[in-house]
Parts: structure tokens; C-alpha cells; sequence
């Protein structure tokens, strides 16, 4: 879950996340996107590969990158059970 938010503190690697939730991307076509070099897209594609946030299949010379609805699935749930957890009664007396 560490590599999951290291992914996301970064405004290109959200914005990366954001266009990938509308359709799967080459980075190329993604670098379009950006004023930045290619070889930074691709640090911030393994990086989003490295949390899970991403997929990359090789389709011919390309490699197509989509957004892995299963790893956000689980962060929507660990946010909800976050929020909702009741405390329990005897973790949260004070020590006198």
C-alpha cells in the first residue's frame, strides 16, 4: 500500500492515472499529453507499474498501459473500513 501512495502524491502521476480512466494509452501517447521528456513519462509509468496502479501489455512494438481497477478497488475499500471502523471501547481508554 506504500508504493500505492508514493504513486499518487504526484500531481503527473495523477494526471497520468486520469487519462488512462478515460482509455488505454501508449507513452507515446501519453508523453503527448505532457511538456516534459519522454524518459520522465516512463519514470512515472514504472513508478504507477511498480504500486499496481497501472498495467502494461505488449501489443507488437507498443505497450499499451490501463488503469488496474482492482488495486483502486482495494484502496476505496481501506479508505471505507478507515472511516467506518468502530474503536473498540477498551483500545481507547486513557492511562491514568
Amino acid at each position: 500500500m506504500n508504493s500505492v501512495f508514493k504513486a499518487l502524491n504526484d500531481p503527473t502521476r495523477r494526471e497520468i492515472l486520469r487519462l488512462l480512466r478515460d482509455k488505454d494509452m501508449t507513452a507515446g501517447e501519453i508523453a503527448e499529453k505532457f511538456d516534459m521528456t519522454k524518459p520522465s513519462i516512463s519514470h512515472h509509468l514504472d513508478i504507477l507499474k511498480r504500486s499496481g496502479l497501472v498495467t502494461a501489455t505488449k501489443k507488437g512494438q507498443f505497450i499499451i498501459y490501463s488503469l488496474n481497477a482492482t488495486i483502486l478497488d482495494e484502496l476505496i475499500n481501506f479508505f471505507f473500513d478507515l472511516k467506518n471502523k468502530k474503536p473498540n471501547n477498551n483500545e481507547n481508554k486513557a492511562t491514568s
